[in-house]
């Protein structure tokens, strides 16, 4: 059944938009926040690993004990805030993520609120938390503030582990699915990510002591492929929302007229 509206009109002319009771201005499916924050947040690093390898390799890859020939890979601290333009690159690319980012929790959420509103509430709020402290360790940089900057980015990964399992644990409980199966196949894609997102951060943390404690050359690359790695798997983490949220609908309705 259609009906109509009339906006206004200025001596003969009028506009005039026809709408269909009850349906969408606009509509996409929720697969697309997802995978524009997954599109992003790798563009955001892979484009300053680049700027940064082509324009400034032997600067970022020198710590404070060791430089190239010793030291050859970056750190992500040193790529994404050391130098001119990466990292203005990376802040821009960085901000478009936001978006996606907050609509992610609010779509979990409402995934989520009926089968387990408790555990829902906790992911919302842990996520919400979990993105703030991701703006800390991105635009305070280790060169504005190096203690900020660390704070920050332990938060995050403490932070990280209550949500990537409250998230492994709730994401098949989704009512709106069409296909149980698929949601406990990436139910086990998502643990597995987890698991190596977490058996990373040992053989970091192992490595950072032998750079800053025992000053052996080449650990601070080792080191920084691990941090690589846990940027990967994160990313990776949030991109498996995309089968989730292919249950969901973005939609932009119209206003009911006022009577």
């Amino acid at each position: 059944m259609a009906g109509s509206q009339r906006l206004g009109s200025s001596g003969s002319s009028s506009r005039e938009f026809h709408l269909t009771a009850g349906g969408a201005i606009h509509k996409v499916t929720g697969w697309w926040v997802p995978f524009l924050h997954t599109v992003f947040a790798s563009t955001a690093f892979a484009g300053a690993l680049v700027i940064g390898w082509k324009l400034h390799y032997y600067k970022i890859v020198k710590n404070e004990y060791y430089g190239y020939p010793d030291e050859w890979f970056p750190s992500v601290s040193a790529t994404i805030g050391d130098r001119y333009p990466g990292r203005n690159v990376f802040q821009i690319l960085i901000a478009l993520t936001a978006p996606p980012r907050l609509l992610l929790h609010i779509f979990w959420y409402i995934l989520t609120a009926r089968a387990a509103p408790k555990r829902a509430k906790a992911l919302f709020w842990i996520g919400f938390l979990r993105t703030w402290t991701c703006g800390g360790w991105v635009y305070v940089t280790s060169g504005d503030d190096h203690d900020v900057h660390d704070v920050m980015m332990i938060a995050y990964m403490l932070l990280t582990l209550p949500y990537m399992i409250l998230l492994t644990k709730t994401c098949a409980l989704s009512p709106f699915s069409y296909n149980d199966r698929v949601l406990t196949q990436n139910k086990r894609r998502r643990k597995w990510v987890a698991i190596m997102f977490f058996g990373s951060i040992p053989p970091m943390i192992y490595f950072f002591i032998s750079h800053k404690v025992h000053h052996i050359a080449g650990a601070y690359t080792t080191y920084a492929f691990f941090e690589w790695a846990l940027i990967v798997f994160d990313v990776m983490f949030d991109s498996l929302a995309m089968v989730e949220f292919q249950a969901l609908d973005l939609a932009v309705l119209p206003a009911k007229p006022t009577e």
